[in-house]
């Protein structure tokens, strides 16, 4: 095939973290200091999804959050460590456990 029509991936390794909570919760407000600072030290974007506004989420997390997710694998809840995380998305260890 022509290198003219073949897809290109315009991010190959690109990440995304997605930190689940929602409004009023004092962990997520601290998860979401710790999600800030990491992904703006890698530069990692990151997004943040409410589970009062997404029942899946909710019937899936209303027990753990805060959670954090790595490429949408569930990377931690309740507490954010930020050296695991920062680990998890610069190549080290950290997806699990």
């Amino acid at each position: 095939m022509s290198p003219l029509f073949r897809r290109k991936d315009p991010a190959p390794h690109a990440r995304l973290v997605t930190l689940v909570g929602k409004p009023g919760c004092h962990l997520c407000d601290d998860a979401r200091a710790v999600v800030e600072k990491v992904c703006g030290e890698v530069g990692v974007v990151w997004e943040e999804r409410d589970i009062t506004g997404d029942q899946a989420l909710y019937d899936q997390y209303w027990e753990q959050i805060p959670v954090v997710l790595v490429d949408g694998a569930q990377h931690t809840f309740w507490r954010v460590d930020a050296d695991r995380l920062r680990k998890a998305l610069t190549g080290g260890s950290g997806l699990s456990g």
